[in-house]
């Protein structure tokens, strides 16, 4: 039909808010770097619920306790309750799951968040009351820059009052995405996996907002590019970084995308012009930036990341394996203990005989 139906939506916390009532709680099944917390956040403001009426809490050893007063005083109160990591206290999940029964009457207000990696000792009871929510990072380099915008408003776009900075953010998203995309790569990727997330995007812009807003004040011709660089290759994302040779491979690509050449009008910036022409879109506001992301193509050769072309093979070898365990571990037995005959044909029976 057209690519549209692949590309998978942004998450909207609002959307999921207005389908959760009371009485379900709303689980967000984690993925590698995902912290839906200070989405949530956001939401308390947008709802207007108020941060006084916003309780959260660590799950960890022998913190049952605190978490069941928080659930029973928020259900009476209308507060909301967040749990997050609730998979390091699988054993105490039990008692959630009674304490969520027992909760009859709850406020119109109360609204229960619990967060947790995928675990099989996560009860059956919860999973099928809740709300559930994927956390997976967008599969594709235009998918992950949009990401990045959706969090993004003009106000934020408009922080620092000269063009500079909109593009400077541009090449910000584009790192970010290129960061994260290089691990579907595995071992040709990163040396190590790491779990770049949102929060080191955040601070990054943050950083480039701080210096282009004092460049601006002391009226300075040139950007602190050496400054950016560093705080950004050896603090922000390099701080995660543990071994040399990918802590060199994120300076050689910070070293490309930032400096003066990317605003030079006579010579276009491309970050790549791998099968199609990868440069930063000469956008003025927030919804001209979502259309021309949108035109970033689904599928971004290995060039595109200073790679070989063969390491798509292996990449799509890979996920072929996946989706073929995956598809084997969801088929249902063929033949099942005692009764020697597998869920269809028993189904099949039961039906003929009505």
């Amino acid at each position: 039909m057209n690519d549209y139906y692949v590309k998978s939506p942004p998450i909207n916390y609002m959307k999921i808010f207005e389908q959760s009532t009371e009485k379900t709680p709303i689980v967000f099944i984690l993925s590698p770097g995902a912290d839906p917390f200070s989405d949530v956040q956001k939401l308390v403001d947008v709802v207007g619920i108020g941060m006084n009426k916003f309780r959260f809490l660590a799950l960890g050893q022998g913190m049952g306790d605190t978490a069941k007063q928080y659930i029973e005083s928020g259900a009476m109160r209308g507060h909301w309750v967040m749990l997050q990591n609730c998979h390091l206290l699988v054993s105490w999940l039990k008692k959630l799951e009674a304490i969520i029964e027992g909760i009859t009457k709850p406020d119109k207000n109360f609204r229960l968040w619990l967060t947790t990696a995928p675990s099989d000792r996560f009860p059956l009871g919860i999973l099928q009351k809740s709300l559930k929510v994927v956390t997976e990072p967008p599969d594709g380099l235009g998918q992950n820059i949009k990401s990045s915008y959706t969090k993004l408003t003009d106000d934020d776009l408009n922080e620092v009052p000269n063009n500079e900075f909109k593009s400077l953010i541009y090449v910000l998203s584009f790192t970010h995405a290129v960061l994260q995309e290089r691990k579907k790569f595995g071992k040709i990727g990163w040396n190590v996996t790491y779990d770049f997330n949102e929060s080191d995007f955040k601070i990054s812009f943050k950083l480039i907002s701080l210096y282009l807003n004092k460049a601006l004040l002391n009226n300075e011709e040139d950007l602190p590019w050496d400054t950016l660089r560093y705080l950004i290759g050896e603090a922000m994302y390099g701080g995660r970084v543990t071994d040399d040779m990918d802590r060199r491979v994120m300076n050689t690509y910070l070293r490309e995308y930032l400096g003066n050449f990317i605003f030079d009008t006579n010579q276009s910036f491309y970050f790549s012009q791998s099968a199609s022409d990868y440069m930063i879109p000469q956008a003025q506001n927030h919804e001209q930036f979502i259309l021309a992301i949108d035109q970033i193509p689904l599928f971004t050769s290995p060039g595109v990341f200073g790679l070989h072309p063969n390491a798509e093979i292996s990449y799509f070898t890979n996920t072929a394996k996946e989706l073929w365990l995956n598809v084997l571990s969801m088929q249902t037995s063929d033949a099942s203990a005692g009764g020697g005959i597998n869920k269809e044909e028993y189904i099949e029976q039961v039906a003929s005989d009505i």
